[in-house]
Order: C-alpha cells, then sequence, then structure tokens
C-alpha cells in the first residue's frame, strides 16, 4: 500500500461539525439496517446455541440500544479520524507513510468510539440471545445489567473489544483509502471518487476486514455473554433479585488464552462461526456506512480546486 499517494481533485478536510453530523447519519443509517443480521451472527456465536438463543424469532430485539449508541459512536469516530488524518501528516514520519497515518487515525478513533458504543453493544447482545428471558426489551437488559453488575457491567469486554475493533478498523480504512487512491488513478484519470464509488470500495474493504477477523469478533461476542447473569440467567431467576456471583471482566491479556481455549475445545471452525453473515453484513454496511459519510460530508462542497491534484494524505 506505499502507492496509496495519488491525486484527486484536492478538498478539504470536513469541518469537525459536519463529520460530526454525517458520522451519526451514516452509523444510524447501517445499524438499522443490517441489525437482523447481525442479530443472527450473535445467536449463531452464543454458547448457548443459536436456537436457544432465540433463532430466527425477533431480530429486531435489542434496537433500541443500537439507536442510543449508534449516532454518537460513529460521530465520535469521524471527528476523530478525521483530526487525526490532517493532523499526523504534519510530523515528519507520518508525511511519507499515508497507510501508517490512516491506520494510526483509524484506531484512535476506534477506541474513542468504543468508549460510548461497548455499553450499547453489552445490552444488544444480552437482548438478542434472550439472556434476561424471552421477549425483553433493551431497557430490560440495561436494567437487568446494572442490578446485577453496576456500571462495570456495561464496560464488560472492553479490552476484547478494542482487542478486535483495533485490528479491523486497521484493516479497513487503510485499504478503503488506498481503493479510493487506485480507482482515482487507474480508472477514473485522477478525478476523485464519487460516493458510490466509495461506497463500492467500503464493501470490499469491510468485507476483507470482517472476514480477516472473525475469531476476534468470536471471542468477543463470548466474553459480552460470559456474565452469570447473562446466558445462564432466566427470567425466574432476574426477577428473584438475587444476583449470582459475579466473574471479573478479562481484560485484553485474557484474548490469547480464550482463542486458544475456543481451539482447543470446540476446534478451528468454532472461530469462523458466523462468518457468512459478519462478512456479508459487513460488506454491504461499509458501502452503506462510508458511502453515505462521503456523501453527507461532502453534500453542497463546491470543488473549487480547478482540476488541480494532491497526493492522497
Amino acid at each position: 500500500m506505499s502507492e496509496a499517494s495519488t491525486a484527486y481533485p484536492a478538498k478539504p478536510p470536513p469541518t469537525p461539525q459536519r463529520a460530526l453530523l454525517s458520522g451519526a447519519i451514516s452509523g444510524i443509517a447501517v445499524d438499522f439496517m443490517f441489525f437482523p443480521l447481525d442479530t443472527v451472527k450473535t445467536r449463531i456465536q452464543s454458547t448457548a446455541g443459536f436456537w436457544k438463543s432465540g433463532g430466527f424469532k425477533g431480530v429486531y430485539s435489542g434496537v433500541g440500544s443500537v439507536g442510543m449508541g449508534s449516532a454518537p459512536g460513529a460521530a465520535a469516530f469521524f471527528v476523530t479520524y478525521e483530526a487525526l488524518k490532517s493532523r499526523l501528516p504534519k510530523i515528519d514520519f507520518f508525511s511519507t507513510n499515508p497507510a501508517l497515518t490512516h491506520m494510526i487515525a483509524a484506531s484512535g478513533a476506534e477506541y474513542v468510539s468504543c468508549l460510548i458504543r461497548v455499553p450499547t453493544e453489552v445490552v444488544k447482545s444480552r437482548t438478542q440471545t434472550a439472556a434476561y428471558g424471552q421477549g425483553k426489551g433493551s431497557l430490560h437488559s440495561a436494567m437487568s445489567t446494572m442490578k446485577f453488575e453496576g456500571i462495570r457491567g456495561f464496560y464488560r469486554g472492553f479490552g476484547i473489544t478494542i482487542a478486535r475493533e483495533i485490528p479491523f478498523t486497521s484493516i479497513q480504512f487503510p485499504l478503503y483509502e488506498y481503493l479510493k487512491s487506485v480507482l482515482s488513478r487507474n480508472y477514473l484519470d485522477g478525478r476523485r471518487p464519487t460516493s458510490y464509488e466509495a461506497a463500492g470500495c467500503g464493501m470490499v474493504a469491510g468485507g476483507i476486514a470482517a472476514a480477516l477477523t472473525t475469531p476476534l469478533d468470536v471471542v468477543k461476542t463470548r466474553v459480552m455473554l460470559e456474565a452469570r447473569t447473562s446466558v445462564q440467567a432466566t427470567a425466574a431467576e432476574v426477577a428473584s433479585g438475587i444476583p449470582p456471583p459475579r466473574q471479573p471482566s478479562p481484560s485484553v491479556l485474557f484474548f490469547p488464552p480464550r482463542l486458544l481455549a475456543i481451539l482447543r475445545n470446540e476446534g478451528p471452525s468454532a472461530l469462523f462461526k458466523g462468518w457468512v453473515p459478519r462478512t456479508f453484513a459487513i460488506s454491504m454496511g461499509g458501502a452503506v456506512f462510508l458511502g453515505i459519510y462521503d456523501l453527507a460530508s461532502n453534500f453542497r462542497l463546491d470543488d473549487n480546486t480547478g482540476g488541480k491534484s494532491e497526493r492522497l494524505s
């Protein structure tokens, strides 16, 4: 990806306000459109099994928590990403390493975003798998999590989520920027890709990153569902108000042993459970997420560069 620095007409980076609004719009759109596929993937990965976790019933269970977290999470991501993407090249080391610039910018943005998204992921996963009883909504799952585990329960698996998201975004965004650069250089005569073309690049980049990081996603999903009050809890147990023994939320240092344990006890195929719906959902989601963001962030912006070119930063 060393040649990810190719020419197309320059535009100034989106303002923080525009990045904030565009990110919120793209986050809401992609999460609501592909939520059913995410539910299916989560239930496949659950240790309780697909059918016991709900099968194909209530595939929008937990969508309320996503609605609350998707907009601010995506907005925080793009505000941070655009800021780092524009400032890192001012450092000599990054000015000659565009792929590394995009990798660091995306990783930093993902960390900030996860501070918002992880609590909603916890609630969403437990609602999707009927952890606190069949037919219970996001509010009930959130209240039960707070009741049994407190605030820390909402950040269960934070370290392992970071361990999944950083590799994912470190693949997706440099690849996304690289594909746009190659598309412009080789097929568009140096023209900046349209939002539809950017969506295509996002689809390819998202699909590749999703497939490669499925084992990390399996471990992350298992950890988020591991609390005694999640997979094993019945509606009666939750209603009793007696908190079961708590399990500490493992740090990222527990990630390799957990991955190896799944590999040893369940075989290699277990690490790729749900890879088909995950890859399909994220590839389609990447098209929507990055296509809508590109469209919204460039909406009604005049290109006053007069056809001049710039090196992709």
